[in-house]
C-alpha cells in the first residue's frame, strides 16, 4: 500500500475569493462601533490571522473589550442574511479541478484556516465541498497561525508525517506555519492577500500562478524529501 500524502489548504485568498465580503464585513464592524474603518488594503493584509489578532493589528490602540465588541460586530456583519443574495464567495479557477486531480493522484486533502468553523462551514457548504477534506481546521481549534499546532493536529488526523505533508496558501501565515510544522514543502499562490516577496521570505519553496500546476509540483516535492 503506497505512503499516505496530505495536501493541506489555506481557504481565504486560496481557495476561495472572499475579499470582497471580508472588507465589507470590516468596514460594516468597525462603523457599527463608531470607529474609523481600515483601509481595505489593510484588511487584506491581516487575513488569516485569528480574527481578533487581525483586529488588533488593525486597530492597535483599542482596548481589549472594545476588540471583542469589533470580533462580534465583524461576525454580525458577515453573516448577515441579506448577504446570501449575492451568492457565496467564489471558489477561485480552477479549484474543483484541481482538487479532483489531487484526490485522483492519491492526495489526502485538508484545510487550515484563521476562520472561524461556522465561516469555514458556511463557505464549504455553499459550494459542496466539505466532503473532500478529511481534516478541517479553525480558529476554534486551536491557536493561530504560524503556530503550527492545528496543521500538526490536521496531519495526525490524516495520519500523514510532515515528510509526506505540504502546505498551499497565499500569505506569509501560511508559509510560516509550513515551516513551523516542519513539513516538506511550503507551496504559495500568487492570486491573494501577499505578494511574492512575502512569500518567498517566509518559506515558500514554489509560487504557483495556477491551480492545475500543483499536483506535479506537489509530487515532486514529496519525492524529493523521500531521497534526502
Amino acid at each position: 500500500m503506497p505512503a499516505l500524502k496530505l495536501c493541506v489548504f489555506d481557504l481565504d485568498g486560496t481557495l476561495v475569493d472572499s475579499q470582497h465580503r471580508i472588507v465589507a464585513a470590516m468596514t460594516a464592524g468597525f462603523a457599527a462601533e463608531g470607529q474609523v474603518a481600515p483601509m481595505p488594503d489593510a484588511v487584506r493584509q491581516v487575513v488569516g490571522l485569528p480574527l481578533d489578532v487581525a483586529i488588533r493589528r488593525l486597530a492597535p490602540g483599542i482596548g481589549g473589550l472594545q476588540i471583542e465588541r469589533l470580533v462580534e460586530a465583524y461576525r454580525d456583519a458577515y453573516f448577515d442574511p441579506r448577504n446570501d443574495g449575492e451568492g457565496p464567495e467564489p471558489l477561485f479557477p480552477g479549484t474543483r479541478q484541481m482538487l479532483d486531480a489531487m484526490e485522483a493522484d492519491g492526495w489526502l486533502l485538508a484545510i487550515v484556516t484563521g476562520k472561524s468553523r461556522r465561516g469555514l462551514l458556511h463557505v464549504l457548504d455553499a459550494h459542496g465541498i466539505r466532503q473532500r477534506f478529511v481534516s478541517l481546521k479553525s480558529a476554534d481549534d486551536g491557536p493561530g497561525k504560524p503556530n503550527p499546532t492545528v496543521l500538526l493536529e490536521a496531519m495526525a488526523e490524516a495520519g500523514c508525517t510532515g515528510r509526506r505533508t505540504v502546505m498551499v496558501g497565499d500569505t506569509s501565515f501560511d508559509m510560516e506555519t509550513a515551516v513551523n510544522a516542519e513539513v516538506a514543502a511550503a507551496i504559495g499562490v500568487s492570486w491573494g492577500y501577499h505578494d511574492a516577496v512575502r512569500l518567498q521570505a517566509a518559506g515558500s519553496v514554489i509560487i504557483l500562478d495556477r491551480f492545475d500546476q500543483l499536483p506535479s509540483v506537489a509530487d515532486g516535492l514529496v519525492a524529493s524529501q523521500q531521497e534526502e
